[in-house]
């Protein structure tokens, strides 16, 4: 019988894995637009969010080497996947066959390793772009905390962050419709309606929570501000 740490490394094992961390990846996704979006609530809303994860001290620190190791697990899988596929198909990708039923192969598929390169090198950027950028302060209710919202609003009032940010989040679009759909197909559900249900649910999942988060961006690039 295999050891643990053989089934994870299996071809099936790796898959089922990038499942599991791809549905973590989502539900932080969401959890983070829902945060996001409070730039759109009240004057203070979203620094007081912000303010409130940063009082999280040490918390935060793990919870943020938690989020960096799903990430870069996540990557390594996926590239580790891609590799397995190449060199078992030494020919290349240019003639795609099935064994009968209906192709799954899709643009998003298809670029899978590049679309996920493209945002592995965005989040780095990102959040050195705001979590170490310039720091702005201001008091609400007597406390003093970091004015995230004016840098906010300051950076994407540059056509070329904003209009940089809603490509890379386009792109992201491919990536989670497809990436939704094998997460969910790693860990069973593959078969007949339930496949092509998954992966409409998949799509509209990936092309909502995108919007969500490139209405910011786009918002202030339009209006100046929020």
């Amino acid at each position: 019988m295999p050891s643990f740490t053989k089934a994870l490394n299996s071809q099936v094992g790796r898959k089922i894995m990038t499942g599991i961390t791809g549905i973590g990846l989502m539900l932080f996704l969401v959890g983070h637009l829902v945060g996001n979006l409070s730039i759109f609530g009240e004057e203070n809303a979203f620094n007081l969010y912000t303010h409130t994860l940063e009082s999280l001290g040490p918390l935060l620190y793990v919870i943020e080497a938690a989020l960096a190791f799903f990430f870069l697990y996540h990557a390594i899988l996926g590239i580790s996947i891609w590799r397995q596929r190449k060199k078992a198909r030494p020919e290349g990708y240019n003639t795609y066959k099935t064994k009968g039923g209906p192709s799954h192969q899709t643009l998003a598929s298809k670029s899978m390793i590049i679309s996920g390169a493209i945002i592995l090198i965005f989040l780095v950027l990102h959040i050195w772009h705001f979590k170490f950028g310039p720091t702005y302060m201001t008091t609400i209710d007597g406390t003093q905390m970091r004015d995230l919202k004016k840098l906010v609003i300051e950076e994407f009032n540059k056509p070329l962050v904003s209009l940089s940010y809603i490509a890379v989040l386009a792109i992201t679009i491919l990536h989670l419709s497809h990436g939704a759909w094998s997460a969910f197909t790693s860990l069973g559900m593959k078969h007949g309606e339930t496949s092509k249900k998954v992966q409409v649910g998949a799509y509209i999942f990936a092309i909502v929570l995108m919007l969500g988060f490139i209405s910011i961006p786009l918002y202030i690039l339009v209006s100046g501000s929020v």
